[in-house]
């Protein structure tokens, strides 16, 4: 059976105008019914990286989050909202965001991330520790805001889940994947796979591109994006964002595990045609790596020519201190009013950027790396087109 994923193109934020689209937008897939009723406790689970204002395009757009609250709730579900953020509390990402109020809106409940629950494992990763309100929930809808991200190319539906583990569990499972993009990549798989979402709606009207997923740049892309299959939702994602398939690690391991929904084949569409928006591609984050397929023994030797290291901005650091708390394998360190990274031990995990508030965490790319990157924009460039990809019908 095809997965079908429904494409609905909105160019506004207002209220009338969003929730008129979200309800055309679910009517292919049998409409909110098909997902919710009478009894059920359903979790909304949107991106709340960072207390950023809406315009920021951060987080998923609160207008949204209450327009979806209200359709769980006329099923005669009740609705939570939670998130673990990489940085500040829940209380104050809600609050600065506008999510806090929209739910309160849309008659649902705050639910911060605190509370854990270890889950047993069916694949590499035997224990994985989950937040027990999105663990217990009856239902999770996943609420992803589209956006680039300067380790696994984009964030979406499948990235968005990572939002489960809480606080510093994030820290330690980038470590524990180091510098391999296809290991965590596999535990993202692996988290998504141990409780499915019900249901995934992308807030893509204005998505990120660049430093995403914390210091990129809002780009209007008009689109909302809603599929049972989140690996399905996410191929579609990366379609529209002009995302280049070599580049998808999570995509790109889905399909290695023989994933439904990971190639963007075998999929239907339905809704708004692709053709109907601007498929200029994103621009990407500038701390991707080059690979090469090079052995590791001279990646390791050519590590400051082939990849992005993070370079603070003295300018602009004001020595928070929330970059070295959050480093994974603590390689940051403040010392006589300064902050410094130990180069050879860091992992590329990004984590000290996205978490940054002040953005004082710049990219320095490698002298290949950057001959590497402009090349791949030639070619992109050159090889750009408007039409729907091989594989997904109509």
């Amino acid at each position: 059976m095809k997965a079908r994923v429904s494409v609905r193109r909105v160019d506004s934020y207002g209220y009338e105008r969003l929730r008129e689209a979200v309800v055309a937008l679910l009517e292919p897939l049998g409409g909110i019914g098909a997902f919710t009723g009478p009894g059920e406790r359903v979790l909304l689970k949107p991106n709340m990286l960072a207390a950023r204002s809406p315009e920021a395009a951060v987080t998923t757009h609160p207008a949204l989050v209450r327009i979806m609250a209200e359709l769980v709730r006329s099923t005669g579900a009740s609705v939570m909202v939670g998130d673990s953020p990489g940085i500040d509390n829940y209380q104050k990402v809600a609050e600065r965001s506008g999510i806090g109020r929209a739910s309160l809106e849309g008659g649902a409940e705050l639910v911060p991330f605190d509370e854990t629950v270890e889950v047993q494992g069916n694949g590499t990763f035997r224990r994985i520790t989950l937040a027990r309100a999105y663990w217990e929930a009856d239902k999770v809808i996943n609420l992803p805001k589209l956006k680039t991200h300067e380790m696994m190319t984009m964030t979406c539906a499948v990235k968005n889940l990572f939002g489960a583990v809480v606080g510093m569990e994030k820290a330690e499972w980038h470590l524990r994947a180091g510098t391999s993009r296809q290991q965590f990549a596999h535990l993202l798989l692996e988290i998504y796979l141990l409780k499915k979402p019900t249901l995934n709606v992308v807030d893509a009207v204005v998505a990120m591109e660049g430093d995403g997923p914390g210091s990129g740049d809002p780009v209007s892309l008009n689109a909302l994006i809603a599929g049972v299959n989140p690996l399905a939702v996410d191929a579609v994602a990366a379609r529209l964002a002009g995302l280049p398939a070599d580049m998808l690690h999570i995509q790109r391991e889905a399909e290695r595990m023989g994933l439904a929904g990971a190639r963007g084949d075998g999929l239907e569409l339905v809704g708004s045609a692709l053709e109907e928006f601007s498929l200029r591609p994103f621009r990407l984050p500038r701390g991707l790596d080059v690979q090469f397929g090079l052995p590791e023994f001279l990646k390791r030797g050519l590590r400051r020519h082939l990849t992005a290291r993070p370079v603070v901005d003295k300018k602009r650091c004001v020595l928070c201190g929330i970059c070295r708390d959050a480093c994974p394998p603590r390689v940051i360190r403040i010392k006589n009013s300064a902050l410094s990274i130990d180069e050879g031990r860091c992992i590329r995990c990004w984590c000290c950027r996205e978490l940054c508030p002040r953005d004082a965490m710049e990219v320095h790319r490698g002298v290949l790396m950057r001959l590497v990157a402009a090349l791949r924009n030639r070619r992109r460039g050159q090889d750009s087109s408007s039409s729907p990809p091989r594989g997904i019908s109509r």
